[in-house]
C-alpha cells in the first residue's frame, strides 16, 4: 500500500529534461519563419546538404564557441561537423574511428551517463565497456594508465595489431582505445574535471592512441556557487575543453610527425539550450577529425543530419537569440532552480549524514547533483521507498554504472537528483521527502 496521500503530486528528480517553460518556441518560430521565407535559406535547407553540414551554421558554431571558449585562437569552421545531436554523432565517431577487434577497450568514466552503454555495445563493444573512477578532480588518470598498459600487452601477446573489420581510408584512422567522459558539470555525477586532469588526460590519450570524446553538454550553463554574487561568471567558459588542449598542447594535434587526427573531439548539442526535439548537434575536432566524421555512409548517403532544422538554428545564433535565452533565461533560471535545492539538502539531507562532492567550487551548473548516502543505506532501496512512500522519483547510484563492468566502481550508496524538469516550487519538496524516507529508514535501524 502506498504510504503517500492522494494529494502529494508526483515529483520526478530523476527525467534529465529541460521544463516546457524553458523551451525558446518564440524564437525558434522567428528563425524557422526566417528560413522558409527566404529562398535562398529554405531551398538548400529542404534538399541533401553538404556532408560537413550546412555552412552558416557551421561558421556561426565556430565564432559562437570561440567567443565562450576564449581560445588563443579563432576556431575555424572546418573544425566543425554538423550532426544529429550527441548521441546519433557518438555512434556516428565509432563507424568511422573504431573497430571492434582492434580497439581494445572503451574506457569509461565511472559513474557515467549510462545510455551511452548501449550506444557502444550497438558498435560491436559488448564486454569490452570498462569503468574509471573519478575523485574530486575528475578521472583517475593513474588508474587509467595502468589499465591502458595491461590491456596493450594483452593485445601484442594475442596479436592484435592492426584492424581486422574496417578497410583502410584515407578520411579515417582507427584508434586503439576510446575513452568517454562529460568533463563539465558531468551526469550524474555533476563534478568538473580540474585543468591538470584534462591536461594529464590528454597526454595519456596521445601515449596509448586513444579518442577522448566527451559530450560537452552542459558547459554553457553556468552560475556562481555564492547566490548573492552580483559579477556575471556564465558567459565566458572557465576552464577549457578536451579539444582545446589537444589543439594546443605540446605542438597540438596537428603538431609536425602526427596524423593530424588528434587524440580528443567535442560532442556538441541543442538538446540542452534549445530543446531535445531539434535532434541537432556538432563535433569539433580537427580538420581531418571533423572531415572523416562527415564521410560516415548514413551522411555520404543522404547528406548531413538535421539539414532544415540547421537553418534554423542558424538563424538563432546569428540573430542572438539563443544566446540571450542562455545568459538571460537559462542560467539565472537554472541556478535559482540549483539554489532552492541546496538549499534544502543542506537543510534537511546534510544533518542526515547525506554529502556532495566538489562543494568548494566557485561556479557549478548543468542539470543534476550527486548525493552520497550515510552507510549502510542502499541506493536502489531508497528510490523503492521514496517512489512508494513518498511518490518521488529519484536516480540510484546503480543505475549509472558501467555495463559488465559494474562492480569496479561503488555506486551503491550513490543517489542522482535532477532539477531541469520539475517546477522549481516543488524541488524542495521533493528533497524533504526523501529526508523523510531516510530519516524512517534510520529510526527503524536504530530501534
Amino acid at each position: 500500500m502506498n504510504g503517500f496521500s492522494k494529494a502529494s503530486a508526483l515529483i520526478d528528480l530523476l527525467k534529465g529534461w529541460p521544463n516546457p517553460a524553458l523551451l525558446p518556441v518564440v524564437q525558434l518560430k522567428m528563425a524557422s519563419s526566417g528560413a522558409l521565407t527566404d529562398p535562398d535559406i529554405s531551398t538548400p535547407g529542404l534538399l541533401y546538404g553538404p556532408d560537413p553540414g550546412y555552412e552558416p551554421l557551421r561558421e556561426h558554431i565556430a565564432d559562437w564557441l570561440s567567443h565562450f571558449y576564449q581560445p588563443p585562437s579563432r576556431i575555424p569552421a572546418e573544425r566543425i561537423c554538423i550532426t544529429g545531436g550527441a548521441s546519433q554523432n557518438l555512434a556516428c565517431i565509432l563507424q568511422v574511428f573504431s573497430d571492434p577487434v582492434f580497439t581494445r577497450h572503451v574506457w569509461m568514466v565511472s559513474p557515467t551517463y549510462f545510455l551511452a552503454c548501449r550506444i557502444f555495445e550497438d558498435s560491436g563493444f559488448h564486454g569490452r565497456l570498462r569503468s574509471v573512477p573519478e575523485d574530486e578532480e575528475g578521472v583517475d588518470v593513474e588508474y587509467l594508465r595502468k589499465a591502458l598498459h595491461q590491456s596493450e600487452m594483452k593485445a601484442r601477446a594475442e596479436g592484435n595489431t592492426h584492424p581486422t573489420l574496417k578497410p583502410t581510408r584515407p578520411w579515417s584512422k582507427i584508434y586503439r582505445h576510446l575513452i568517454y567522459a562529460v568533463p563539465t558539470f558531468a551526469n550524474p555525477s555533476s563534478r568538473t574535471m580540474s585543468l591538470r586532469r584534462r591536461q594529464e588526460l590528454v597526454q595519456v590519450a596521445r601515449e596509448y592512441d586513444a579518442c577522448i570524446i566527451t559530450d560537452d553538454v552542459y558547459d554553457m550553463l553556468q552560475w556562481p556557487t555564492d547566490k548573492t554574487a552580483t559579477e556575471p561568471s556564465g558567459k565566458h567558459a572557465r576552464l577549457p575543453r578536451l579539444v582545446d588542449i589537444d589543439r594546443t598542447l605540446d605542438g597540438g594535434a596537428e603538431r609536425e610527425g602526427s596524423d593530424a587526427f588528434g587524440n580528443a573531439v567535442s560532442n556538441g548539442s541543442f538538446s540542452k539550450i534549445a530543446g531535445p526535439g531539434c535532434r541537432t548537434g556538432w563535433l569539433e575536432g580537427t580538420k581531418k577529425f571533423a572531415w572523416g566524421n562527415s564521410q560516415v555512409g548514413s551522411s555520404r548517403s543522404g547528406g548531413a543530419p538535421s539539414q532544415l532544422t540547421s537553418t534554423f538554428i542558424s538563424n538563432l545564433i546569428e540573430s542572438g537569440d539563443l544566446q540571450r535565452h542562455i545568459f538571460q533565461t537559462l542560467q539565472p533560471t537554472y541556478a535559482r532552480r540549483y539554489h532552492s535545492m541546496i538549499s534544502a539538502i543542506e537543510e534537511y539531507l546534510l544533518p542526515l549524514g547525506v554529502t556532495l562532492p566538489q562543494t568548494s567550487r566557485d561556479v557549478v551548473g548543468g542539470y543534476f547533483l550527486w548525493l552520497s548516502l550515510p552507510a549502510p543505506m542502499q541506493a536502489e532501496e531508497v528510490a523503492r521507498r521514496t517512489q512508494d512512500e513518498e511518490n518521488l522519483i529519484v536516480a540510484p547510484g546503480p543505475m549509472f554504472a558501467v555495463y559488465g563492468d559494474e562492480k569496479e566502481v561503488d555506486l551503491e550508496r550513490k543517489v542522482r537528483v535532477c532539477f531541469s524538469w520539475e517546477e522549481e516550487a516543488m524541488l524542495a519538496e521533493g528533497i524533504q521527502r526523501l529526508a523523510r524516507v531516510i530519516g524512517r529508514m534510520q529510526k527503524k535501524r536504530r530501534t
